[in-house]
């Protein structure tokens, strides 16, 4: 049980009993917004916040919305003037029980003290925008969970039903400001906001190493939770508790924690209802949401707490070549130059190993020579972040998943391990590192007595009428 006290005292509880958002000085959001002044020159830029979500949902602004101005009012708007280099920020009157986490219109003085907004005015007031070019984001702002790949498949399919046809809310808006500013010329702004939220500030590495932190210890205690007999969604109940009690109130993204060969094979399996069998791995991919900011991780282990020889020798390999590729990351080399220079390095180990059968060498040298994935996507407020690094250098600030990926289409195996690393001046961090990746380690934490207390599937009634 002294374990488990550990996990309640990693983040002080004070940190969301406050009112409004306390991770960045509004000094944060104006070096943003001066930024897009930069950018956009004279022109004007528009950004669109959430739409009320309409339910007992919790709350959560978009990402471009709240990366800019730290404001979590639904159907707020931000306008950003380059002539003037001025911002306003236009409220909607809002009545919630959610009020400490939003501003109402008589609040002029705190939002601007909070945010650094120069002007704060009633949605009411915004009728008009007087601008020869306006831009505003063209691709969909990601939400709670939400990564803009798939916002883009679900508005395509969406647009493609015959009984449903409709644009997506960034197009329709698009097309609204084309309509009531017809010599006006609509411009792109994501492009300038993803480059800009490529590289992360001091601020955002904070929130981004203690997204890490939890995430690895999610993962820890379900390895500790795990046994024969339960059921993989009380692996991600045990991961969970510990997001939950540690201050984070939302997932990064929905779990994925994978029981057996059949349900590792869906890569982005999420049912979470099979049974742990004995012999089975357990694949595990989970994240929290914390202070919009999320991380992204992944191991395997056995359900019996021991690797069976086929089980070790491929997980030993892929976690070979995953050091071997996190020990060459530095400022100044390309993701291709490291992956070469990792694969001379796993050529004599691969060349000495006995495999226990031609397949999986076959499969562990497609590994080696294609990375199978390991230069993976950014990272930040969404799992599958905005932005683009692998064919440039890198540099520090870049934060994304290093997540080499095996598999043995003979056998439908699909076997990997993932971390998210920050590149630093002269190396790396590792956020996730916090989990065990050694296997013996692994061994050593499967069923040393996690957190989960389960009833029998099937419950009787406990009273008789």
């Amino acid at each position: 049980m002294k374990k488990n006290v550990a996990l309640l005292l990693l983040i002080p509880a004070f940190l969301y009993s406050q009112e409004f958002q306390t991770h960045f000085p509004p000094e944060e959001f104006q070096v943003r917004r001066e930024k897009v002044f930069d950018a956009i020159g004279d022109a004007t830029a528009v950004i669109q916040g959430a739409p009320d979500n309409g339910g007992f949902v919790y709350p959560r602004q978009s990402n471009t919305f709240y990366y800019l101005c730290g404001v979590e009012n639904p159907n707020s708007y931000l306008v950003l003037d380059g002539k003037n280099r001025s911002a306003t920020l236009y409220l909607a009157p809002y009545r919630t029980s959610h009020k400490n986490r939003t501003y109402n219109l008589n609040e002029v003085e705190l939002v601007q003290k909070r945010t650094g907004i120069h002007e704060v005015k009633p949605l009411a007031e915004l009728k008009s925008i007087d601008a020869r070019v306006i831009y505003t984001p063209f691709s969909p702002a990601e939400g709670q969970g939400q990564s803009r790949g798939e916002l883009l498949n679900a508005a395509r399919k969406s647009a493609q039903d015959y009984w449903d046809g409709r644009v997506s809310r960034e197009n329709h808006f698009i097309a609204l400001l084309r309509t009531r500013n017809p010599r006006t010329e609509i411009r792109d702004l994501s492009p300038i906001l993803d480059e800009l939220r490529t590289i992360k500030s001091p601020g955002e590495i904070e929130l981004l190493r203690r997204a890490g932190r939890l995430a690895a210890l999610g993962i820890t205690e379900a390895m500790h939770s795990t046994r024969p007999g339960l059921y993989e969604y009380n692996l991600d109940a045990a991961a969970r508790y510990v997001f939950l009690t540690n201050g984070a109130r939302l997932e990064g993204y929905r779990s994925i924690t994978a029981a057996g060969v059949e349900n590792i094979s869906d890569g982005h399996y999420y049912f979470n209802s099979s049974h742990l069998k004995k012999g089975d791995l357990i694949l595990m991919d989970f994240a929290p949401d914390y202070g919009y900011y999320v991380s992204d991780i992944g191991r395997m282990w056995p359900v019996n707490g021991k690797f069976q020889p086929w089980q070790r020798q491929l997980c030993e390999l892929i976690l070979t070549y995953h050091k071997a590729v996190l020990k060459r990351i530095r400022p100044g080399l390309t993701p291709k130059e490291i992956m070469a220079d990792a694969a001379k390095e796993m050529a004599p180990i691969l060349a000495r190993t006995d495999f226990l059968k031609p397949c999986y060498r076959e499969a562990v040298q497609k590994l080696v020579e294609t990375g199978g994935g390991v230069f993976s996507h950014l990272v930040g407020m969404a799992v599958h972040d905005v932005g683009h690094y692998y064919s440039k250098p890198l540099v520090p600030g870049l934060v994304f998943a290093v997540d080499p990926q095996l598999r043995v289409p003979e056998e439908n195996l699909y076997m990997r391990i993932e971390d998210t690393i920050l590149v630093t001046e002269d190396g790396i961090e590792n956020f996730t590192r916090f989990a065990p990746s050694e296997l013996d380690d692994i061994e050593k934490a499967v069923g040393s007595g996690g957190i989960v207390q389960s009833l029998p599937p099937v419950l009787q009634p406990l009273v008789n009428f």
